[in-house]
């Protein structure tokens, strides 16, 4: 009988799908910064290459603009980098994108930044 039990135990394991692996999906981006967003790049954390997100509609208007981030990737974890009207970019380092499915970015008048998410 325990045999009978293991082995059906095992043959559920077996054929149970496996969890779901967390990874980067698009998401809602908000602009919490009080100046409007004309590019976003994002880079996998630690590493160096830039690769452009697209944004609809772009610019994303500052004091909450919003736009839907077309965005895919395996990693969570990643740094994103907008780039201002005046050609200056500011980073957030270490957004994790998983399972975020809106991303507001924030920067306070003397520059420091931070992003919430729900």
């Amino acid at each position: 009988m325990k045999r009978a039990l293991a082995i059906v135990a095992a043959t559920v394991l077996a054929v149970s799908p496996a969890p779901a692996a967390a990874q980067a999906a698009s998401f809602m981006l908000v602009n919490n910064t009080d100046i409007p967003l004309t590019a976003i790049e994002a880079r996998r954390f630690g590493t160096q290459q830039w690769r452009q997100v697209v944004v609809a509609p772009t610019p994303v208007a500052a004091s909450g603009g919003q736009g839907t981030a077309d965005f895919s990737d395996e990693e969570c974890a990643f740094d994103l980098q907008a780039t201002l009207p005046d050609g200056r970019r500011v980073v957030w380092r270490a957004v994790n994108l998983c399972e975020a499915r809106v991303v507001t970015l924030n920067r306070t008048a003397d520059g420091q930044l931070w992003v919430d998410y729900r």
